[in-house]
C-alpha cells in the first residue's frame, strides 16, 4: 500500500499536521487491527521484513513495550538504539566530543539501514528547556528519509493522544456531542512535561468534542495550543473553554482526564542563539504544586459527571495524589483499556507511515 497518503510522513505534531479525517482513518485502521488480533488473525505480511529504529531518551513502559510488540505483529524487527550506549545524537552546538554525534549524521545513516525511526524526549534530556526536545525531533526529519515517529516530546504525545481516541470511539461510538475534560491534577513530582495534557486538548478538538481545560492558575498551557483549540472548536461548532474550578468542569462530563503537568514560568529558556537566559526553577514549581494538593480526583468528583461518564488516565498515574484508589481502580476507568489500544494505534500508526500491504 506505497501508493496512500500517509506512506512516508512523518509523526511529529499530527494534532496541527494531520486533518480530521486523516485521524478517524486512522482510530479505524486501529480498531481493525484490534478486531483482527482478537480473532487470532495474521497481519505479519504487513510490515513483513521491515525495521524499527527506537530511541528512548527517557524511561518507558507502555511506549516501548507495545511499540517493540507491534511491529513484529507486523512482520517487521524492532531495534532499541539506547542514548548513552549508542553515541547520544546532539543537535549543533549541544555536542561533547567521543560522546555525542550530530543529529545530520545519525538520521542519514539510519535511514540507509531502517525504515522508520520512533524517539521519546523531554524534561531533563532535554535540559528543561520548553521546545527543545520537539525541535531535535524535527532535526531528525530534516535529515530523514524514514519517517520519525513522535513517541513523547515536551510539546506532543501523539501516540497516546490516537490510542485515547481510540478507545472514546469504542466507548461511545461517536466524538460530537460529548464533553472531554482534560483537568491538571496534583503529584508528588515536577517532572511532569505538557505533551499528554496539550495532546489531549487538541486531538478530542479536532475530532469535535467539546472540550474543557480545567487547570490552577500558573498551570496554563502553551496559548499557541489553546489558540488551536478554540479554532478547532469554530470548525466543528462544538465548544472549547477553561476553568480553574475543577469541579464545575467534571459537571455532566462524558470522559475525565485529571493529570499532572509543569508550570511554564518555571522552565529553562534559550535566546535565538540556543544559549540558555533562564534556569529551570522545580522548586518554585515544587512550592506551587504544594498550593493546590486538593486537586484530585476522588469518588465525590467522579459523581458529578455524566452517569455513563469514564476516567481517563495515560498512565503511570500518581495514586492518592492525582486519583484515589477507588477511582482508578473502578467501574468507571478505562485505563486498561487506553494502555491496550496503545498496541493497536501505533500498529495503525506504523503500517501507514511505513506503506504497510492492508
Amino acid at each position: 500500500m506505497r501508493s496512500n497518503k500517509f506512506f512516508g510522513r512523518d509523526w511529529l505534531s499530527p494534532e496541527i499536521d494531520y486533518t480530521k479525517e486523516e485521524w478517524e482513518s486512522l482510530i479505524k485502521l486501529a480498531i481493525d487491527l484490534k478486531t483482527k488480533y482478537s480473532l487470532n488473525e495474521d497481519t505479519s505480511h504487513i510490515l513483513k521484513g521491515q525495521t524499527l529504529y527506537t530511541m528512548f531518551f527517557n524511561s518507558s513502559l507502555r511506549t516501548r513495550s507495545t511499540f517493540a510488540n507491534g511491529i513484529q505483529q507486523l512482520g517487521g524487527y524492532h531495534v532499541d538504539l539506547e542514548p548513552g550506549k549508542t553515541y547520544t545524537p546532539a543537535r549543533k552546538g549541544f555536542e561533547i566530543p567521543y560522546k555525542t554525534e550530530r543529529i545530520s549524521d545519525v538520521a542519514r545513516v539510519l535511514s540507509r539501514t531502517g525504515n522508520a525511526l520512533a524517539i521519546r524526549m523531554y524534561g531533563k534530556p532535554s535540559q528543561w528547556i520548553y521546545g527543545f526536545a520537539h525541535e531535535t525531533l524535527k532535526e531528525f526529519a530534516k535529515w530523514s528519509d524514514i519517517p520519525i515517529i513522535n513517541m513523547e516530546d515536551d510539546i506532543y504525545h501523539p501516540c497516546q493522544a490516537l490510542a485515547d481516541m481510540m478507545t472514546i470511539k469504542e466507548k461511545f461510538g461517536e466524538f460530537k456531542k460529548k464533553k472531554f475534560v482534560i483537568s491538571w491534577a496534583y503529584s508528588g513530582s515536577t517532572a511532569k512535561p505538557f505533551a499528554v495534557p496539550q495532546s489531549l486538548a487538541l486531538a478530542p478538538s479536532l475530532l469535535g468534542m467539546d472540550v474543557v481545560l480545567a487547570r490552577p492558575k500558573g498551570f496554563e498551557l502553551d496559548p499557541k495550543v489553546t489558540k488551536q483549540c478554540k479554532a478547532y472548536a469554530e470548525q466543528n461548532g462544538s465548544a472549547f473553554e477553561e476553568t480553574d474550578d475543577m469541579e464545575a468542569a467534571f459537571e455532566d462530563a462524558h470522559v475525565v482526564y485529571p493529570k499532572s503537568w509543569g508550570a511554564m514560568d518555571y522552565f529553562a529558556k534559550i535566546d535565538k542563539n540556543g544559549k540558555k537566559v533562564k534556569e529551570e526553577n522545580l522548586d518554585g514549581m515544587k512550592s506551587l504544586f504544594e498550593k493546590n494538593k486538593d486537586w484530585i480526583c476522588d469518588e465525590k468528583k467522579m459523581k458529578l459527571i455524566d452517569k455513563n461518564g469514564i476516567y481517563m488516565h495515560c498512565l503511570p498515574a500518581d495514586r492518592d495524589m492525582e486519583v484515589t484508589d477507588p477511582v482508578i481502580d473502578g467501574p468507571q476507568s478505562v485505563v486498561f483499556d487506553e494502555a491496550e489500544n496503545r498496541l493497536h494505534a501505533q500498529k495503525a500508526i506504523m503500517a501507514l507511515l511505513m506503506g504497510g500491504r492492508l
